[in-house]
């Protein structure tokens, strides 16, 4: 149990938490939220220990293990799979003993670290490193490249698997979905589902906490306030909780009045296709949540120019990629207003190629791209936030733009998307994560694009941002694609699933739900070829495909992570063998003294009788666990060929 009493904590001017009060019992798992800037992160800091409360108590049970997620962007040339094994801190100093008592010949010392590791599952610690890096989307080769080798993205993963590697009582996660795609999110989605320890996890992904927590911690106003149930509860709580204050009231009632003209517009197109039946509940269910989100200072819209095309953009017998690998072959697509397309697919598929060709940005390798007479493109993506000018405010990223706009202009526009006041002002290079993002969408917005190109934009965007980037995308009247692992955005802005695969973009024919049954299916499908069968028609017999030869090869590391724990073991009791055989040998050269038999050497006698008995004994015992585990791995090295 977790027991925070009336603490109040600072950082530097600014007060986080005032003399609050909470307490988290063992086994909750239990999503932060709040605004950016209120102090989750601090909160975790707190935790850890990094961070001193200002006054009151935090009581944390004695020996408590506490794992977490690192966002700091790691520069080591380890690999990744030792840097990811590396957060079995326990394994790694016992590892480290076991190296010094078998350089130093301490039999017995080497016998209590072997039943250590034993006792950990310290000898399958490299193949559940290898299901971590595979759950969060990396290739098998990958595992043995170095850490500065990836780039910060894929590091932010390296982090992620290292605190999952870490045996826990208490799991720390900062947005730990920022950096995945939507097959490691749901990946991730379910390992935690299965954690046995208390999780406490700040995210802004909606329904990433629904299907997680179980319950809500919301940070405001310095202080900390505990719900029971997922984010969705909490939503409805916090509406009927605000409802009651009548200061509100009017303001709620001009959001809920909004949501509803949404609702009414979108039934109207419904059809009876899953998805559209499906995106159709959310915008119903936003109804009922709108009163929670009635103090969000957000009210951005996506305005679309007054001249349009249609199509606005194609593609025609195109392939896509670079001058060295293709990636996509042979697609065609048509982009007309209107379209609202969310794209899916495993990472590297092409998702993220396919908004890049769109853009312009990669030259078609073959085929034809058309744009439209009116085209007017708004791009999303993580690296236009490092191409802001740091030096300059949000108020001259768009005076730059549009210099004869006014400042009062341009300062109401600004305020849309929450830079009020002085904020308009300050130079970009201070902003968080979240915030430059939000200066990267107002300059999108003003320039009232006919057709949207998003990818990942809810990266670092709080859950307030996410909501009013929702209601915004669905007022919006010119095309979309949108790449996310957010998928409450993805339910409420697109009507359309494009599948990304096997160098291939086809229609997807369901809903998210049915998207991760696809994908519980290739899984499966995947776990069937990693055994493959030998016979005279095998592929073997014939020219791998290139994707035929990325499977052989993670197959094969999986068949060589299973051998690797047995062959290290073998190798381990050989040298105990080895060492416990030279000692027997020195024993009987002493006992082969005539003068050792003397009536005044009696009592050494016996003591080197009595170790002569005891290193038989473990003698013996290291031959029958050296034979155990040499049949145990013929066993598996037959049924691997087989």
């Amino acid at each position: 149990m977790i027991q925070i009493q009336n603490l109040s904590l600072h950082r530097g001017t600014q007060q986080l938490l005032a003399q609050t009060s909470l307490t988290f019992h063992a086994g909750w798992k239990v999503g932060i939220v709040g605004a950016n800037g209120v102090g989750k992160s601090s909160l975790f800091k707190l935790l850890l220990g990094q961070l001193q409360p200002d006054g009151g108590e935090l009581q944390l049970p004695s020996r408590l293990r506490i794992a977490h997620m690192a966002q700091e962007v790691d520069t080591s040339e380890r690999s990744a799979l030792d840097y990811v094994v590396d957060g079995d801190h326990r394994l790694r100093a016992v590892e480290a003993a076991l190296a010094v008592a078998e350089a130093e010949h301490q039999a017995n010392r080497i016998g209590e670290l072997h039943a250590e590791l034993d006792a950990m599952d310290g000898y399958r610690a490299e193949a559940r490193a290898h299901q971590l890096l595979a759950g969060l989307g990396f290739a098998p080769d990958d595992a043995g490249r170095p850490v500065n080798s990836f780039s910060g993205g894929w590091r932010i993963r390296l982090n992620l698997a290292q605190a999952l590697m870490c045996p826990s009582d208490l799991l720390l996660l900062d947005e730990p979905t920022n950096h995945l795609d939507l097959d490691a999110t749901i990946w991730l989605e379910q390992w935690l589902r299965q954690y046995p320890g208390t999780l406490l996890l700040i995210s802004h992904d909606r329904d990433f906490l629904d299907n997680v927590v179980s319950h809500i911690v919301h940070q405001a106003q310095q202080t900390l306030t505990l719900y029971k149930g997922n984010y969705t509860a909490f939503e409805g709580l916090r509406a009927e909780k605000l409802s009651q204050q009548q200061a509100a009231f009017e303001k709620q009632q001009a959001r809920v009045e909004q949501i509803e003209q949404f609702v009414r517009r979108f039934r109207a197109k419904a059809t009876k296709a899953k998805q559209a039946q499906s995106r159709l509940k959310e915008l119903e269910r936003m109804e009922q949540i709108a009163p929670a989100h009635v103090d969000s200072p957000f009210s951005f819209r996506f305005d679309t120019s007054d001249k349009i095309s249609s199509p606005l953009l194609t593609l025609a017998e195109a392939d896509l990629g670079y001058p060295d690998r293709t990636i996509l072959k042979g697609q065609s697509l048509s982009l007309i207003p209107g379209a609202r397309i969310g794209l899916l697919g495993a990472n590297g598929a092409g998702k993220s190629t396919l908004i890049k060709t769109l853009v312009g940005d990669l030259e078609l390798l073959t085929g034809e791209r058309h744009e439209g007479e009116h085209l007017r493109i708004g791009y999303f993506a993580q690296h236009q936030l490092e191409a802001l000018d740091m030096d300059a405010s949000p108020l001259l990223h768009l005076q730059r733009i549009s210099p004869e706009a006014t400042d009062q202009e341009l300062r109401n526009f600004l305020g849309s998307f929450g830079f009020l006041g002085d904020d308009a002002l300050d130079p970009v290079g201070r902003f968080s994560g979240g915030e430059k993002a939000r200066v990267a969408l107002a300059l999108i917005a003003w320039q009232q694009p006919n057709l949207l190109l998003l990818d990942e934009p809810t990266n670092h965007l709080d859950l307030e941002v996410r909501l009013a980037l929702s209601l915004a995308l669905q007022a919006f009247e010119g095309a979309l694609i949108l790449v996310s692992h957010d998928r409450h955005l993805l339910r409420n802005t697109v009507d359309q699933f494009l599948l990304v695969a096997d160098g291939q973009i086809s229609e997807f024919d369901g809903d998210l739900e049915d998207y991760h049954q696809w994908l519980a299916q290739q899984r499966r499908e995947e776990q069937k070829r990693s055994e493959p069968e030998t016979t005279n028609d095998s592929v073997a017999e014939r020219s791998l495909s290139a994707t035929e030869r990325k499977e052989l090869k993670r197959v094969q590391a999986e068949q060589r992570a299973r051998l690797r724990p047995l062959k290290q073991q073998v190798a381990r009791l050989e040298q105990q063998l080895e060492q416990v055989t030279t000692q027997i040998g020195d024993l009987e050269t002493q006992l082969g003294d005539a003068d050792l038999y003397s009536e005044n050497r009696k009592t050494e006698l016996k003591t080197l009788l009595q170790q002569q008995a005891d290193l038989k004994q473990r003698q013996v015992q290291i031959e029958t666990d050296w034979l155990d585990q040499l049949e145990a791995l013929e066993q598996l090295e037959q049924s691997l060929e087989d």
